[in-house]
């Protein structure tokens, strides 16, 4: 099953250009929004699974927002492959992985124009985004996966001058200007996704691929990494997971390579789907 934000309403995506609005579907039981269909993810998902849902809407790429528009948390986790730490020049972790927070004010969708910040270093960082379903708090790793209500596509967009600057890194602060977190293009649920131990994800600028990994090299797997988040907070349901991203970013190579107004930046996840972003 696949769910989109069209518009800002929740819609099933039954092929590439059709959809069916869930709220006229269900008969106002679930929806419009996005919110109120992961806080009734139980119900929502028993309901699908018998629903025949009449084809209602075009899909509209431009009009694709984030699959889950209003989470109540934003969390990232930093330097889980080990390849990309050694590129930036971190160890890579051992017990766990650095975890901070994207402000919600820098969610976008997976189509459009992001402004790079004026003498910034902007950087990509291609991720598989999990988004919660069902409250989690001081479960198993074993238990994780059923708290997930599926994966999306993500970009941790990342400002280097700032996040480096001052004694300590700032990543949540220099990874949350508008649009530094462009997440879609749709949520796929779990029974769909092709291996979700096993991921192939990248990007590429301007058509040169510069992102090319798979989440099996994960240093901590999606659900050791919501079951090690799961002890300290309690995850929510709508709440989005930015999993970390592979080797490949401009700030490891050599020399360093940011991205430049006018270029374009698609992104993508096996089995999920692609973005494209434009950058001005």
């Amino acid at each position: 099953m696949r769910i989109a934000n069209h518009a800002g309403r929740a819609v099933l995506v039954l092929a590439d250009d059709r959809a069916a609005d869930i709220a006229t579907a269900s008969g106002g039981r679930f929806g419009p929004g996005l919110q109120s269909v992961y806080d009734a993810w139980p119900e929502f998902t028993a309901w699908a699974a018998t629903a025949d849902p009449v084809s209602d809407v075009e899909l509209d790429r431009a009009l694709l927002g984030p699959p889950s528009p209003a989470p109540s948390q934003i969390v990232a986790i930093g330097l889980n492959y080990a390849d990309h730490a050694t590129e930036t020049g971190f160890e890579p972790p051992k017990d766990l992985p650095p975890v901070f927070t994207k402000f919600a004010s820098s969610l976008t969708g997976p189509h459009g124009e992001i402004a790079l910040p004026e003498g910034g270093h902007t950087d990509w960082e291609v991720e598989v985004v999990a988004v919660i379903g069902r409250t989690a708090h001081r479960i198993t790793e074993a238990e994780a996966w059923d708290h997930v209500a599926g994966l999306s596509v993500g970009q941790d967009l990342s400002e280097r001058i700032l996040q480096f600057t001052g004694q300590s890194p700032q990543f949540g602060f220099a990874k949350s200007y508008p649009g530094f977190a462009p997440t879609g293009p749709w949520l796929v649920t779990l029974d769909e996704v092709p291996d979700r131990d096993d991921l192939a994800l990248g990007c590429a600028i301007d058509g040169e691929t510069v992102q090319d990994g798979r989440t099996s090299k994960l240093l901590f797997s999606i659900p050791r990494t919501i079951a090690e988040l799961a002890e300290v907070i309690t995850l929510r349901p709508g709440d989005v997971i930015f999993t970390g991203t592979p080797d490949g970013v401009g700030y490891g190579m050599d020399p360093q390579r940011f991205l430049r107004p006018g270029e374009t930046l698609r992104t993508w996840v096996e089995g999920i789907g692609e973005m494209e972003h434009t950058f001005r």
